[in-house]
C-alpha cells in the first residue's frame, strides 16, 4: 500500500507507459497534457517520446528530467535531480541512450546523443557529454572515467587496515574520490614499508643478530575516546566541572 501510495517514482513510471503508448497512436496533445499533470504531481517530468525499458526505477525523483528522444534500458536507476537532456532543438536523436543496468547518481547531468553503456555507473553531480563504456565508473565536470581498483592492491589495503585497526572508508566499494585515494597511498605505503622491515629483520637473523619476537600492538578501537578523554584530564585541558558530568 506505501508504494501504491506515496512513490512519486513509480506514480511516474505507470503514467509514462500510458503517455508513451498514447504517443505512438499520435495524440501528441493528450500525450503532453497528462505528462503535464505527473510532472505537477511527482516533480518528475518524462516526455511522452521517451523510450523506457523494464523495471525502471526513479528515487526519490524530485527534479528528474527526460528528455523526449531519451532510450532507457532495463533495470535502470535515477536519482533526484538527474536530468538525460539534449543539446539542440532540431527533430533529431538529441538525448542520451542508456544501457542495461545504468545507474546515474543525484544531480547529474547526462547531456546529448551520447551512449552510457551497460552496467556503468554516474556519480552524483557529474556532467557527461561523451560516450561512457559498459561497466565504467564516470564522475566530476566535465565526466571522466575511474580507474578500476586492482584486486591485489585491494587487499593488501585491507590487509593492512586490518592490522593496524584503521577500517577506511578508502577501502570500500564507493566511487573514487580525493580523500579516498590519500589513504589509499598510506596504506599502500605502510605495506611495502612492512615487507622491507620483514626483509631486513630476516637478513640480521640469517647473520646471527638477535632481534627479538616483536608484534604490532592491537587497537582497541572501543575505549579509543576514553583513553584520548583521560590523556586530556591529565594534561589539564579539560575543566573540573566538564569532567563531573
Amino acid at each position: 500500500m506505501e508504494v501504491l501510495t506515496a512513490y512519486p517514482g513509480l506514480h511516474a513510471v505507470v503514467g509514462h507507459r500510458l503517455n508513451h503508448w498514447l504517443w505512438d497512436k499520435k495524440w501528441y496533445w493528450l500525450a503532453r497534457f497528462l505528462s503535464h499533470l505527473i510532472r505537477w504531481l511527482t516533480g518528475i517530468e518524462i516526455h511522452p517520446g521517451a523510450k523506457i525499458g523494464r523495471r525502471f526505477f526513479i528515487d526519490h525523483g524530485m527534479g528528474v528530467v527526460v528528455g523526449e528522444t531519451s532510450v532507457i534500458g532495463d533495470d535502470c536507476t535515477l536519482y533526484q535531480g538527474v536530468t538525460l537532456g539534449g543539446t539542440s532543438w532540431e527533430k533529431v536523436k538529441r538525448h542520451p541512450t542508456l544501457g542495461n543496468n545504468v545507474v546515474v547518481g543525484a544531480g547529474a547531468k547526462v547531456l546529448g546523443p551520447i551512449n552510457i553503456g551497460d552496467g556503468a555507473r554516474v556519480g552524483s553531480n557529474s556532467v557527461v557529454v561523451k560516450d561512457v563504456p559498459a561497466g565504467a565508473t564516470v564522475i566530476g565536470i566535465p565526466g571522466h572515467t575511474v580507474k578500476p581498483r586492482v584486486a591485489e592492491a585491494h587487499l593488501k589495503r585491507a590487509q593492512m587496515a586490518k592490522r593496524i585497526g584503521f577500517d577506511a572508508y578508502g577501502l570500500t566499494r564507493q566511487m573514487s574520490d580525493p580523500v579516498a585515494h590519500a589513504v589509499d597511498c598510506i596504506l599502500d605505503h605502510l605495506h611495502v614499508t612492512d615487507e622491507r622491515l620483514t626483509f631486513i629483520l630476516e637478513k640480521l637473523a640469517q647473520s646471527g643478530v638477535d632481534v627479538g619476537e616483536l608484534e604490532i600492538p592491537e587497537i582497541d578501537l572501543e575505549h579509543l575516546g576514553d583513553d584520548a578523554a583521560g590523556d586530556a584530564s591529565r594534561a589539564g585541558t579539560i575543566p573540573a566541572a566538564e569532567k563531573n558530568s
